[in-house]
């Protein structure tokens, strides 16, 4: 029986386990134990370990005897499992670039040093002290080196909100560093994936809709996005680039850029299938290519499937917040085009102000041959 070990148990490793299952495998899950361990009665095993705890992880796999490990969707996992996977011979990517794909100030370096376009940074920690006749040009934006999922992003358009913002992303981060980096106008999207033995496949590129200013936290979703072919070509160069300076090249990864008049602009990528939906949900959704399953495969050092896409349909997915309450009904009660509908949740209708992914109150995911308008 093939075993493979999961690093996280909360829904965003659902899809995972699930396609684990599904293929026959034998899935073993590793998180604390909790609410939002929610593969706890899903994987074939569980594990109450720390995802960061990688020597103990270490000894389990060794134990197990396992023969993948992976994660999709989370950072804070992607350490860790590259730490194992090396140790025990298993295809992962290098320690350094699990480093340096979860830590921006080192990828913003990365970036620099290929000539890659990225904003202008800097970097603080928790013992640095911003003077007051610092010359700055704002607005600026504020986030943790090592967090995700717009946890302690925010805008800073003066210096007094600079140093106010700088002390809510040092408290998210786990290492107490923050970057502060040019704010970016354009319009954003996300870019997603999979490497195999250093070779690239660029497999959906996806409309991001946010929250804006301050936060930016991610509301809409959908793929494919409306570009020209000439940029798709620009897009799938800068992102190579990106992967292979970062010496990503095994498994999914989720890219992030901006565009605008000057061009395009790599904000980050992370070594890992992007979440909120995205990877595990619209790119099977919208091209029929099954990312998950190909992940898996990548990580147990079987040969992926060529990249065809079997559909050209249109997906997405709507967050609820206080800012988006106005499309419950939609929520509730589709609309005549029901067809586009296959996938709502609600946690709550006690709509809270959006500070970051954690704060949305529910969701909606469709698939259809046009781009679903809710607003």
């Amino acid at each position: 029986m093939i075993k493979i070990a999961v690093i996280g148990a909360s829904y965003l490793q659902l899809p995972l386990v699930e396609k684990i299952n599904a293929l026959g495998y034998e899935s073993h899950c590793f998180a604390w134990e909790g609410e939002d361990s929610v593969c706890k009665d899903i994987a074939n095993y569980f594990h109450p370990i720390s995802i960061i705890d990688k020597e103990l992880i270490y000894k389990a796999c060794t134990k197990i005897q396992i023969d993948a490990i992976l994660s999709i969707a989370s950072d804070v996992a992607v350490p860790t499992i590259s730490y194992v996977a090396n140790k025990m011979g298993l295809v992962a990517n290098s320690d350094e670039s699990a480093l340096t794909s979860t830590n921006k100030l080192l990828m913003r370096s990365v970036f620099k040093m290929v000539g890659l376009p990225t904003p202008f940074y800097f970097s603080v920690s928790e013992s640095t002290t911003l003077g007051d006749n610092l010359e700055l040009s704002f607005p600026l934006i504020v986030k943790p080196t090592d967090r995700s999922g717009s946890r302690g992003v925010s805008l800073s358009n003066n210096l007094a909100d600079l140093k106010k913002n700088i002390e809510k992303a040092v408290f998210q981060s786990f290492k107490k560093e923050a970057i502060i980096e040019e704010f970016i106008e354009g319009n954003e999207y996300s870019i997603e994936s999979i490497s195999q033995d250093g070779i690239h496949t660029i497999l959906a590129i996806t409309e991001k809709i946010t929250s804006g200013s301050p936060y930016f936290v991610e509301l809409e979703h959908h793929q494919p996005a409306a570009l020209t072919k000439d940029l798709k070509v620009q897009i799938e160069a800068t992102v190579k680039k990106g992967l292979d300076a970062l010496e990503i090249r095994n498994g999914g990864a989720h890219s992030e850029i901006k565009i605008n008049e000057k061009g395009i602009y790599l904000i980050e990528i992370g070594g890992r299938m992007g979440g909120d939906f995205i990877g595990s949900h619209l790119v099977q959704l919208s091209t029929g290519y099954d990312y998950l399953k190909n992940v898996v495969n990548v990580a147990l050092g079987i040969k992926i499937e060529d990249f065809r896409p079997k559909t050209t349909l249109f997906s997405g997915v709507y967050f609820l917040s206080k800012l988006t309450q106005d499309l419950l009904p939609n929520f509730l009660i589709p609309p005549k085009n029901e067809n586009y509908f296959l996938e709502v949740k609600l946690q709550s209708t006690d709509f809270e102000e959006v500070y970051d992914s954690s704060n949305r109150t529910g969701y909606l995911i469709y698939q259809g041959d046009s781009k679903l308008m809710l607003l």
